[in-house]
């Protein structure tokens, strides 16, 4: 079997503070007109990071390499690089046959292009004639469930229909190579599940597949190989179960509460994250509790304009897996014709007692709006906001009593029994 991708000493220094340049015509005018009305504000002393430095790994032909680590290691500039979005300060990468990727919205498409015009363009740029598109066209657009958006330019898709049409692309074009960024984190419950049907029958075509994910269950699902990348260099290199276990004992940082200044908070014009915070029932901060216990998660964010926007949590173990998804609407259409005035709101979800089984726990925090003809617009998504960990006592009042061993499942939930003789004469 071949190489398919080879990195030798890949590099990349960024400016901080700066933009990477990717080359398009709106980019190149937006720099133009930031240096015209840029303030001098004196002499000072540039400051520059390594996001990238001294990677080298070989994939071989057909190989599926997932790529893990925590928010700014470096995972994201890697696929840029090989996806020949931006460039390496140093070093160099090799890659055999027709890449494909599915990055982080905003890269891939053409945004004044209606969907169908993007699919033929990215089949085109592939080197696949219109007769290979035209074969390939009904079932991208099926699988994507956009038929009624398909001839509506993507720049008036929301986040997740993006990504959708994206990956529904990205994955039935023919490609020898497919690199695949936080896919499996996006979109309803629905829709990841055929996102990994569509990557069972990716692997079994024997294309090469870079993922990046927090997704531990998918990277242990599909990767037979894992590569984890902390503060730009390669960490560990090998058998994906091994490097999964590393990463979640050094890299799985726990805390509890995430807070923002108003020029800094993730958001839009329309409502920002103030912050996110993990709490007892006395209102403690805390990071570690006992399953017999209530979990309160508070949630703080601005409205800065009217706009129907409410809070949704979606809680994953340190696996990777997603525990549950909860709104802090209680009617999902409803919600749409709910209008918050400008101002700033606290939505506080409780987490019932006896419910989760022992381990580690990401919150990941998103500010919705809910749209009433079309998908939900996302406001604010951030992953991994705050974590906790639970602890499941040995004793009678918990669910694993004075059982000391460790149980299958996604939850520990305490449930009521009763036992009783229905007839005693059965056997007389």
């Amino acid at each position: 079997m071949g190489i398919a991708i080879k990195t030798e000493n890949l590099s990349k220094l960024y400016k901080i503070g700066r933009r990477e340049p990717y080359g398009a015509l709106r980019d190149v005018i937006s720099e133009g007109i930031k240096k015209i009305f840029k303030k001098n504000s004196g002499i000072h002393q540039e400051k520059y990071i390594w996001t990238l430095k001294d990677v080298s790994f070989e994939v071989k032909e057909g190989e599926i390499v997932g790529i893990i680590g925590r928010n700014g290691a470096g995972k994201t500039t890697l696929l840029k690089i090989l996806s020949r979005i931006t460039y390496p300060t140093e070093g160099k990468a090799v890659l055999k046959g027709k890449v494909g990727s599915m990055l982080e919205v905003g890269i891939g498409f053409h945004p004044e292009l209606t969907g169908r015009e993007n699919i033929y363009l990215y089949g085109t740029i592939l080197g696949m004639k219109k007769k290979e598109i035209d074969k390939k066209f009904d079932e991208i657009v099926d699988f994507s469930g956009l038929s009624q958006f398909i001839d509506t330019p993507v720049k008036y898709y929301s986040s997740g229909m993006y990504v959708r049409l994206a990956f529904a692309t990205a994955a039935h074009l023919q490609t020898d190579i497919l690199l695949i960024d936080e896919v499996l984190a996006v979109g309803d419950v629905g829709f990841q599940r055929k996102c990994f049907q569509k990557m069972e029958e990716v692997r079994k075509e024997e294309r090469t597949i870079l993922v990046v994910s927090h997704n531990m269950e998918a990277i242990l699902r599909f990767c037979s190989r894992a590569i984890l990348i902390d503060k730009g260099k390669i960490i560990k290199d090998g058998n994906t179960k091994e490097v999964v276990e590393e990463y979640l004992k050094y890299f799985s940082e726990i805390h509890n509460f995430r807070e923002w200044s108003f020029d800094e908070a993730p958001g839009s014009e329309f409502a920002k994250l103030k912050s996110v915070k993990i709490k007892d029932k006395n209102g403690n901060q805390k990071n570690s509790f006992d399953s017999r216990e209530p979990i309160f998660v508070e949630v703080e964010y601005w409205i800065i304009k009217p706009k129907n926007i409410y809070v949704s949590i979606v809680l994953q173990n340190q696996m990777g897996v997603i525990v549950f998804i909860a709104s802090e609407s209680s009617s999902y259409f409803g919600r749409a014709y709910k209008i918050l005035e400008p101002g700033l709101y606290r939505a506080v979800c409780e987490i019932p007692p006896d419910l989760l089984a022992d381990g580690n726990y990401i919150l990941r925090v998103v500010l919705v709006e809910m749209k009433k003809d079309s998908y939900p617009l996302f406001h604010a998504d951030v992953h991994n906001a705050v974590g906790f960990q639970v602890f499941v006592p040995l004793a009678p009042d918990s669910p694993r009593m004075d059982y000391p061993g460790g149980y299958p499942g996604v939850v520990w939930p305490k449930f009521k029994w009763e036992t009783y003789q229905v007839d005693k004469n059965i056997f007389a």
